[in-house]
């Protein structure tokens, strides 16, 4: 989905990282992307950042990949289903306490995998106290490896590999949040459906993703690479995205055969199912098309049905069956990439669990989105959030994690 918006809390002195995006949506062609908003967040002062057109690597090699058994993942050595979440902003975080605080709390209520933006796109370069990771430019593009750059994932990853956490890291977003395609639309022409063909956009995004796969390709910490987050090329052929995902998963495969790779897509038209928007393939994508790329190790799905105009409840249930049926005839686990609902989060959420956990060929489930008190205060609340520490959290995360300790999967 789009991204939330910035922390709110507690102002600290000296520098304020600035983030705007709209609200989290993810709609129909009819339900337009809400309007920015724009919140600050008090952060510790960052050095000037260093732009360069590559990096290197200051993680320690490590070993125990993650691999695909079947339609499950062997992590760590145990091949299980996992519980995950999301969490778009830690990698914009400047304090490393806060980021090792939710690490930790990750790790002791059970939370195994967590996704993170694994972009930033700019085409202004900001403040020196803004975080960024790339500035976009037809005239000459540039990698930020400063305080303000990669070097904040590169603590995400340190702290994840302390914490025994896995990381999903993606390259690119759909939408505008943090940049995404519409940046590389402003930087280098075309449309966003253009996006995927369009030779000097996608040589950029190629050498992004080096410089990026060359910085944690040694590290066990990363679960997997993920093509996109939410990619759609509305009103395209299938044959749009499948090619392109064909060619940059490949890429990526040469760079680090070691880690798995994922699209990230929402799952759309997993079958022929009903006649309802997600089954369609109106958005360019066809999850069964693509699950079967070769160079693409496990498939991902969404799922927000107050978004796609659908029912949280019967309909939803066949959604998650149907991409636990598509993975099994593909021999490839499945990953419930991303749930959410704006209410009644525990009622409407927690069937849906145990309907992900009961359906072969779904490995894992990661809800939209992870939610923490940081320095600054609270982190986004998009209203899908969910809090560590509350009731909400006891039930969608401690007794979730503990039913899937139970069932043995």
């Amino acid at each position: 989905m789009a991204n939330a918006v910035g922390m709110a809390g507690p102002e600290q002195p000296l520098v304020l990282l600035a983030i705007t995006a709209p609200p989290k949506t993810s709609g129909i062609p009819s339900v337009s992307q809400a309007q920015p908003t724009t919140l600050t967040t008090s952060v510790k002062p960052t050095t000037a950042p260093a732009l360069t057109k590559t990096t290197t690597s200051a993680l320690s090699t490590a070993t125990g990949f993650v691999k695909t058994s079947g339609a499950k993942f062997t992590i760590d050595g145990a091949t299980k289903y996992f519980a995950g979440t999301n969490s778009y902003w830690i990698g914009f975080l400047t304090n490393n306490a806060d980021v090792d605080s939710v690490m930790s709390h990750l790790q002791t209520s059970g939370i195994k995998v967590l996704r993170v933006w694994g972009f930033n796109d700019v085409t202004q370069i900001p403040g020196s106290g803004t975080v960024y990771y790339q500035y976009l430019s037809a005239s000459g593009s540039t990698i930020n490896t400063g305080a303000n750059g990669l070097q904040r994932l590169d603590y995400v990853v340190q702290s994840a590999a302390a914490h025994d956490i896995k990381l999903i890291i993606n390259f690119v977003n759909n939408w505008s949040d943090y940049g995404g395609m519409p940046a590389y639309v402003t930087a280098f022409g075309g449309t966003q459906q253009t996006w995927y063909t369009n030779s000097a956009a996608q040589a950029q995004y190629q050498k992004y993703i080096a410089a990026v796969v060359s910085r944690y390709k040694s590290s066990s910490a990363v679960f997997a690479w993920e093509l996109a987050n939410e990619p759609r090329c509305n009103g395209c052929a299938t044959s749009v995205i499948n090619t392109w995902a064909k060619t940059t998963s490949a890429y990526i495969k040469s760079l680090d055969p070691n880690h798995l790779v994922t699209l990230g897509d929402e799952g759309f038209n997993p079958s022929a199912g009903d006649n309802s928007y997600p089954y369609g393939t109106g958005e360019g994508v066809s999850f069964s098309q693509n699950l079967a790329i070769s160079t693409l190790d496990f498939g991902t799905f969404h799922m927000y049905p107050s978004s796609w105009g659908v029912d949280a409840g019967a309909w939803a249930t066949g959604w998650i069956q149907s991409h636990g049926a598509a993975c099994v005839a593909a021999k490839k686990p499945c990953v419930f990439e991303e749930y959410g609902f704006t209410t009644n989060h525990v009622a409407t959420e927690q069937p849906w669990q145990k309907t992900s956990l009961a359906t072969d060929g779904i490995a894992g489930d990661m809800f939209w989105q992870l939610g923490d008190t940081i320095s600054s205060g609270k982190t986004s609340d998009d209203g899908n959030t969910i809090y560590y520490g509350t009731s909400e959290w006891t039930t969608l995360v401690t007794d979730h994690v503990a039913a899937i300790k139970a069932s043995g999967k």
